[in-house]
């Protein structure tokens, strides 16, 4: 007996509860009276044996994955889900198939069961489905010692140390600088000088909003800094951090953790249609510099909350799409595998991101390098298996895992997308008209198979309209009476019945062992508090990890956000705070930052700007040998590190030369269209390439298929959590910048900008250096610039007029700026 869905968009798959497959088993229900243990051999087992074993039996072959000679092997299900539901014999999918409810679930598939003998199933199951069959429970044991690995210096709570002193008592701006200032004398390492306000401010810029100043800005902050250096740069800073560019910014920094992607990624790369939202809440809360704390709690458990109003609600319900945007192997065959594979992706995104820990390297067995017994990974599994995953992806071919998404509260003022009254009737009957053809089609398909008489590929034109009825369905699904778009979002709820799960002996699903609450991991105290037996214990985790009490959500915090602004973190592997992880080059400064953090309201702005305004953060990159041969990393941070600009910064620097960029934000996304599956992207690739001009935050992130802007330039990879970028130099980088319509089009718009801005040859080229370099240019770079000039405009005047052979000699020069190290890097 094979239990299959016809279709996820009309058997919805989140229906499935995913607690019961996994954590039930014989031990879960009392011992079967006498009546019922005769009851079962006497009419249940002669009825299994006779009908179901041929194909649902360990003993012979397992068909979707349901195995019915075990108690375990109902309780667990096939790829469908559980075959019974205890007690709700219209509930189980068992008693469904075997009355012929369904077409496509009409089990056995030949002849039906005889009417006594499904009454008796039906019966069987009321009863609560007692079983005398018992499957021996394997016990798993760890040999890690939690106590000693809690000696670990992540797990210990950070200390709160006198700040050092040292005799260069005018250097220091604050604590930071004389926590830097105490290592480099530690190792007889010296701090170069400041860079200059032009470098400085450029820098500042780039770091905290990702784009240039203009040349005005550096003007005024140049003035500013001459009079008062302290105030110009508090100010500015001030400035920059109430601007709406900040939380596009540092917002694509926790993007990258986040491993946000507009796609499922894997075999079936099918769009988050809703993704977006997600994407837009987090720029908004680092804009509002919402409490980090609090920006824990909505992601992880933000539809748990309680809330005052609607907006509240639906801000927090896309919150949860954290959880939710990861990579999906959609055309996973069993339904148990995937699920556990969403859950497993979830805990991994969850710790890296929030824990600085590998936590899912304990699937399989206890962690390597790590006090992580397998039992706590399969403690959280309990409480992420206990929750309920909406992506909404649309049904289409391959895509057996679709699922729908979540209806917000609140309309947008303006939808997305609308259709007309005519388009609607118009899907309304195209749908109707495929439906039939459905119908006929399967009813050939069966006659031809029963019949054995050859005739059209019915199955074929089957997959077709079933794949036609999801996509039109799934569009008329997603608008209103007025043909509005409604309004979706990605995310997660608690599941109507949390469970706990057993150990799986090496990640085996059909090997259990024993069961474990669901819970944290031992090593990190405070343990967290007890989970009611009615909810998945999400809340809890949420506020555990929320807590200024555990030892690593501050630490890994602000290691972030330090990186952010000095390239490096204290800890330089940010996704990775334990053993096999690197030790923090400066261990006081970063436990002083993580309860700076927490006493300033885990406030992302006041952290930043604690550190920008220090000494440290405004040293020059200037060259020292005898630094350089005892610190050439410059781990101790005796100057500022060069960096390159990342994939964002470089595109959005390219537009705002141009004068071309546009700040407002885009509605939606590029690949979110009702009703487009993954033929879209299959068949149109060029999607994620067009020369669109807003900010790159906000191009549509395919996974695996990433604009090239992006790709060649180390953009985060979305299938995984990315909290260090690759910054990489290479050929292919230099031929982009060369070659690539996109940035030909911003160096033709920026010579047309030049030629608007200055009147003479000389001034366009020193306006250009204000705008690409945020300097001035030296004489003898003005004299190299002009040379180049005549030289070129003289051959090419040879072929074309001297007017064009101007103009394509300023954006030849303008592709040059883009082209050199200067403006590609942060000095």
């Amino acid at each position: 007996m094979k239990l299959v869905l016809a279709s996820a968009f009309f058997v919805p798959f989140f229906l499935l509860w995913v607690g019961t497959p996994l954590s039930l088993s014989a031990a879960d229900s009392p011992e079967p009276s006498p009546e019922q243990t005769a009851f079962f051999e006497s009419k249940i087992r002669p009825a299994l044996s006779q009908y179901c074993y041929e194909c649902h039996s360990s003993g012979e072959k397992i068909r979707g994955g349901l195995a019915l000679d075990s108690r375990n092997g109902m309780l667990a299900g096939g790829d469908s889900g559980p075959a019974i539901v205890p007690g709700q014999p219209d509930s189980s999918l068992l008693y469904e198939a075997i009355t012929w409810a369904e077409r496509d679930t009409q089990m056995p598939p030949k002849n039906k069961m005889p009417d006594a003998v499904i009454a008796d199933f039906r019966t069987w199951i009321a009863m609560g489905a007692p079983d005398p069959r018992v499957q021996e429970t394997t016990t798993v044991k760890s040999a890690i010692d939690v106590e000693a690995g809690r000696q670990f210096w992540s797990f210990q709570p950070p200390r709160k140390g006198s700040v050092p002193q040292s005799k260069e008592t005018d250097w220091a701006r604050n604590d930071i600088d004389r926590f830097v200032l105490a290592a480099l004398e530690s190792k007889g390492l010296h701090p170069v000088g400041d860079a200059d306000p032009q470098s400085l401010v450029r820098r500042l810029h780039f770091d905290l909003t990702g784009l240039p100043p203009s040349p005005e800005e550096v003007r005024a902050f140049v003035h500013a800094w001459n009079s008062d250096p302290e105030r110009a740069l508090a100010v500015k800073t001030d400035a920059l951090l109430a601007s709406q560019s900040f939380g596009e910014r540092w917002g694509r920094h926790w993007l990258d953790v986040a491993r946000y992607a507009d796609s499922t990624g894997k075999e079936v790369n099918v769009p988050f249609n809703h993704a977006w939202r997600y994407r837009d809440y987090v720029i908004d809360s680092f804009n509002e510099n919402k409490p980090f704390d609090r920006f824990i709690l909505e992601q992880v458990a933000g539809d748990l909350l309680p809330v005052r109003t609607d907006e509240d609600f639906q801000e927090n319900l896309i919150a949860t799409g954290f959880l939710a945007i990861g990579t999906k192997g959609l055309n996973e065959p069993n339904g148990r595998q995937f699920l556990l594979d969403v859950a497993d992706e979830q805990i991994d995104t969850t710790f890296q991101a929030f824990q600085g820990l590998t936590v899912a390297c304990a699937r399989c067995h206890d962690h390597k390098t790590d006090p992580i017994p397998t039992a706590d990974y399969y403690a959280l599994a309990g409480i992420f298996l206990s929750t309920e995953t909406f992506y909404g992806t649309v049904p289409s071919v391959g895509n057996r895992r679709a699922t729908e998404a979540l209806l917000l509260p609140i309309s947008d003022a303006v939808p997305i997308k609308s259709y007309s009254a005519q388009e609607v009737d118009g899907m309304k009957q195209r749908l109707a008209a495929m439906e039939t053809q459905f119908a006929e089609a399967r009813a050939a398909e069966v006659r031809q198979r029963l019949t054995g008489e050859k005739g059209a590929n019915n199955l074929g034109n089957i997959i077709r309209l079933r794949s036609q009825i999801d996509l039109i369905g799934s569009t008329l699904k997603g608008i209103d009476e007025q043909g509005r778009a409604k309004t979706f979002a990605v995310g997660v709820q608690d599941r109507n019945l949390p469970v706990d799960v057993p150990v799986l002996v090496r990640g085996d699903l059909e090997k259990p062992a024993q069961k474990v609450p669901r819970g944290v991991p031992q090593v990190i105290q405070p343990s967290a508090p007890a989970i009611p037996s009615g909810t998945s214990g999400r809340l809890q985790l949420a506020r555990w990890m929320a807590s200024p009490e555990n030892p690593l959500t501050a630490r890994v915090a602000a290691n972030r956000i330090w990186q952010g602004l000095f390239g490096r973190g204290i800890v330089s592997s940010p996704d990775n705070f334990g053993n096999t992880g690197q030790r923090p080059s400066h261990p006081e400064l970063l436990d002083h930052l993580a309860l700076r953090f927490v006493e300033n309201g885990w406030s992302v702005k006041a952290m930043i700007r604690e550190m920008v305004l220090s000494r440290t953060y405004r040293l020059a990159s200037t060259f020292d040998s005898s630094n350089y041969t005892a610190d050439p990393d410059n781990v101790h941070l005796w100057r500022a590190t060069p960096r390159r600009l990342d994939a964002e910064a470089l595109r959005d620097a390219m537009l705002v030369a141009s004068g071309g960029l546009d700040l407002q934000r885009p509605r939606g996304s590029l690949v979110a269209s009702p009703g487009e599956a993954v033929l879209q992207l299959r068949f149109n690739p060029d999607i994620v390439n067009r020369p669109e001009t807003f900010r790159s935050v906000y191009l549509p992130v395919i996974r695996d298929q990433l604009p090239e802007s992006l790709a060649l330039f180390d953009g985060a990879d979305p299938n995984m959590v990315t909290g260090v970028r690759d910054s990489t130099n290479v050929p292919g980088q230099a031929l982009y910048l060369m070659n690539n319509p996109f940035v030909l089009r911003q160096a033709e718009l920026m010579a047309a900008r030049l030629g608007q801005e200055a009147e003479s040859v000389r001034d366009r080229f020193h306006r250009s250096f204000l705008i690409c370099y945020g300097r001035p240019p030296t004489e003898q770079e003005i004299a190299s610039c002009q040379t180049f000039f005549q030289r070129f405009v003289t051959e090419a005047a040879k072929t074309m007029d001297l007017e064009k052979a101007r103009t394509l000699a300023f954006t030849t020069f303008c592709q040059g700026l883009f082209a050199s190290a200067e403006f590609r890097f942060l000095n």
